[in-house]
Formats: C-alpha cells, sequence, structure tokens
C-alpha cells in the first residue's frame, strides 16, 4: 500500500516534532518533509511533491491563510488546517482548503492522544482522497418566492460532512427568508459551529444561528447542530417543529450525526420535508435519507462534479435514497421547486 506522503507546516518546533513522531506512528502515512514558514514550505512542495499538506494558520513572515490563497492557482495540494479556536478557519476553507481540525486547547493528555492518533490523521486521509476546487463563490441564482408556507409547516434538512461549510453556504446564500424552517447537521468541532452560524447569518438573507434545545424551527431560520458531543433531532410540540440538542454516543463516527436528524425528520415530519445531502466522506445521512424519502420526504443528493468528496451522497445515491441528484449550484433552486408542489 502506498502511504500518503505529508508536508506539516508549523512554526513551533516543539509541537511540529510531536506532530511528525505521531502521524509516522500511521502505516498510512509518511511525514516527507516539514517547514516553519510559508517560504520553506514552498520550497517543500517543489522538492518533494507531498500529497497532502497539513496548515497551521497563523505562521511568520506570511499567514497561512495568505500562503493558501497564492499556492492553490499554482499547486493541486489537498491541505488541512490546523486551527485554534478562530473563524479565520472559515476563511481558509473558502480559500480552497479541504479541511480543518481543531488544535488541542488543553495539556489533558486524552485529548492531545485522540487529534494525534484519530482527528488529524483520519483527516489527512480524507484530503489524500479530495477533489481540489480553486477558490470561488457560485453564482447566484435567484428562486421565486414562496407563498402560504407558514401554514404548510414543513422543513428543509441538509447534511454535509468534509467540504460542507462552503457547500451549505453557497446553498443558504439563495434562499431568502420565505424558506421554511432548516436544520442542520455540519460534521465539525465543538465550539467552531457557533462561529460558523454568526459567519453564515452575515453572509445569508435567512437568520442562521447554532441550535439548543427548544427552539422552534421556523420560515426564515436555519439551525445548525452544536459541534461536540449531541446530535440534534426534530420533534413536534403542540402541532411547532422544535429541535433537542442532547448528548449520546457517536452515530457513524459522529456527533452530531446526519442520520440521528434525518431520521427524526423522517418520523415528525413524514412528507412535509426535503433532505439535502451535501459532500462528505463516508455514508453518515445516507440511510437516514432513505428513512426520509420512504416516509415520503423530497430529497436532494449533490452530484459528483460538485463534491469535495463524493461519498455521503454516493452512498445515499446508491441506497436509493436520492431522489435528484445535482449539482451544487442548482440544489437550491431544485429545493424550491419541490417545496412549491407540496
Amino acid at each position: 500500500m502506498r502511504q500518503i506522503r505529508v508536508l506539516v507546516v508549523e512554526d513551533s518546533l516543539v509541537f511540529q516534532e510531536l506532530l511528525v513522531k505521531n502521524l509516522n506512528k500511521d502505516s498510512e502515512i509518511t511525514v516527507v518533509a516539514t517547514a516553519r514558514d510559508p517560504y520553506e514550505a514552498r520550497d517543500a512542495i517543489v522538492k518533494y511533491k507531498p500529497d497532502v499538506m497539513t496548515l497551521d494558520i497563523e505562521l511568520p513572515r506570511m499567514s497561512g491563510l495568505e500562503f493558501l490563497r497564492k499556492l492553490l492557482p499554482q499547486y493541486s495540494i489537498p491541505v488541512v488546517m490546523i486551527s485554534a479556536l478562530s473563524d479565520k478557519v472559515f476563511d481558509a476553507l473558502n480559500a480552497g482548503a479541504v479541511d480543518f481540525v481543531a488544535k488541542p486547547l488543553t495539556s489533558e493528555r486524552w485529548q492531545l492522544e485522540e487529534f494525534m492518533a484519530r482527528d488529524l490523521p483520519s483527516k489527512i486521509k480524507i484530503a489524500s482522497m479530495a477533489h481540489i476546487r480553486k477558490a470561488k463563490q457560485l453564482p447566484y441564482v435567484s428562486s421565486p418566492p414562496l407563498r402560504g408556507i407558514e401554514k404548510k409547516n414543513l422543513v428543509v434538512a441538509i447534511g454535509a460532512s468534509t467540504g460542507g461549510t462552503e457547500a451549505i453556504a453557497n446553498v443558504l446564500r439563495e434562499f431568502g427568508e420565505d424558506i421554511p424552517g432548516v436544520v442542520v447537521v455540519q460534521h465539525m468541532p465543538e465550539k467552531f459551529t457557533e462561529m460558523y452560524a454568526s459567519r453564515l447569518n452575515n453572509q445569508c438573507k435567512v437568520h442562521v444561528r447554532e441550535a439548543k434545545t427548544g427552539d422552534p424551527v421556523l420560515p426564515g431560520q436555519v439551525l445548525i447542530a452544536p459541534g461536540g458531543n449531541a446530535h440534534m433531532e426534530l420533534v413536534k410540540v403542540n402541532g411547532v417543529y422544535q429541535v433537542i440538542c442532547k448528548q449520546g454516543p457517536k452515530v457513524n463516527g459522529h456527533c452530531p450525526s446526519v442520520d440521528v436528524l434525518f431520521r427524526s425528520v423522517a418520523k415528525v415530519a413524514g412528507n412535509r420535508a426535503v433532505g439535502i445531502i451535501l459532500t462528505g466522506m463516508g455514508g453518515d445521512g445516507a440511510k437516514g435519507l432513505l428513512a426520509m424519502r420512504t416516509a415520503g420526504a423530497r430529497t436532494i443528493g449533490q452530484d459528483e462534479s460538485t463534491c469535495v468528496v463524493y461519498g455521503m451522497p454516493r452512498v445515499a445515491y446508491e441506497l436509493g435514497a436520492v431522489e435528484y441528484q445535482e449539482k451544487l449550484q442548482d440544489i437550491a433552486k431544485k429545493t424550491y421547486q419541490l417545496l412549491r408542489n407540496m
């Protein structure tokens, strides 16, 4: 088996050595070079031709973000950002980074071991299979307004993983205040979802925020499941959709899980829902989307050509869960078309 060749870009020598030591323990990964700043990294890319690069956001001489923006037009190399708690990571994803991992904020040994042994190696392996996309925002497609949605009690459910932060943003930017309530699961570390929701809220016509138990699902509002160790489910209380966020074991390796959300939507909303599965590795959400379609919901899957990783949508399509397969830029329009006929 060919090993994934990795370039580690990290200015802290102590953390850099820790990364190299632990990544080389993985039989599928080999660190071929290290760099302390973007200029050293550029030379290493030319010399060693790595398959994946890990990149810190805060670097000397040039920020990781600026380097990323200059790098991808020249080299199609998958990049995994290593980030402290900062919304700059979303600028990096917008600039073309495949994914990110949250840098451990404490010296707790178990957290560091989980980061080194599971989180980072997993992201690197996924990135090595990713379709690298140049940074650009998809063209805006205006969707005609809906009428009478308040009486229809509809809901839109969206799930995504790798590449999903930008995919979700592109869909939500095309939604107007007339859209039925939207619930979203995006695989993301704890605390980052709040920043992500705030960022989207400033970019979209809809209101976007991190969900909490008891939040009603209202027209023109998007609720994003909090990252960490809680699943989000749809419930109905006195005829009104609400969400609950409760702790639970990982499902398909994730918490929150798209499958958990989609299954609850199938049970509670039935044929009054639209389910959308976007780019991501693995199969989380596929069985839940099938449950939604079986319950009468309309379902959409992102097509391979516009996915960063055609994993979750592929599994869902092969299960028969996807009714319509659409390019990312057409998903909002298709959603409106389906809602108009419900």
